[in-house]
């Protein structure tokens, strides 16, 4: 069986990880083996965590609709109820928003659903 050299794809190959690992402290920075760990536990963090992401963000509008919402004597539920009856599609993203700068527009909204 002939010997295998590999020529530069090891080399490439090494190179990438080592450039994916470049920031990270003491070994793995500048160690291949260690590189390579940390490259893939923090890739496979990064990919996990931009779907909590997605979710962490949800929960913070819908904490931030709910307390607006109770200065109008409705319940997050009940605002999205009612809002759902009127026909009106909005967001949370844009709700909470509405919520922090604008209260006299989320107000108008609060009322259509309470009268919905």
């Amino acid at each position: 069986m002939p010997r295998v050299k590999r020529g530069n794809k090891r080399r490439e190959r090494r190179k990438k990880i080592l450039k994916l690992a470049s920031g990270y402290r003491l070994t793995k920075g500048k160690l291949y083996r260690a590189a390579r760990e940390a490259v893939q536990k923090g890739l496979a963090y990064a990919y996990r965590d931009r779907r909590n992401k997605k979710r962490d963000f949800r929960r913070l509008w819908i904490v931030r609709i709910n307390a607006e919402a109770r200065k109008h004597e409705l319940s997050y539920s009940q605002l999205m109820a009612g809002l759902k009856k009127a026909q009106i599609n909005i967001n949370r993203k844009m709700l909470a928003d509405l919520a922090i700068s604008d209260a006299a527009a989320f107000g108008h909204l609060a009322e259509i659903a309470k009268s919905a």
